[in-house]
């Protein structure tokens, strides 16, 4: 990695596992969710992936809810990290 990526804060972490939890759950594949959120597999791989500074932003987590059928609420902590 260098100086200028930034790494994944926990608060990234725990939203990335707990859409990728989702994601699981419903049976749908980094691809099928790449093609429903219309961004490309490789953002997705790059996002699951620990070596990637990847990460969702807030509209992504609003049409991920959507496509998961799950409210927003379902990938934060009830308390802050």
């Amino acid at each position: 990695m260098t100086d200028k990526q930034v790494e994944k804060t926990k608060i990234d972490l725990y939203v990335i596992r707990k859409v990728k939890e989702r994601r699981l759950k419903v049976g749908m594949s980094q691809a099928d969710l790449a093609y429903a959120l219309d961004v490309s597999v490789g953002f997705i791989g790059k996002i699951e992936s620990p070596n990637y500074p990847t990460h969702y932003n807030i509209k992504h987590l609003n049409d991920l809810a959507k496509i998961l059928k799950c409210s927003l609420q379902d990938f934060l902590p009830k308390k802050p990290l």
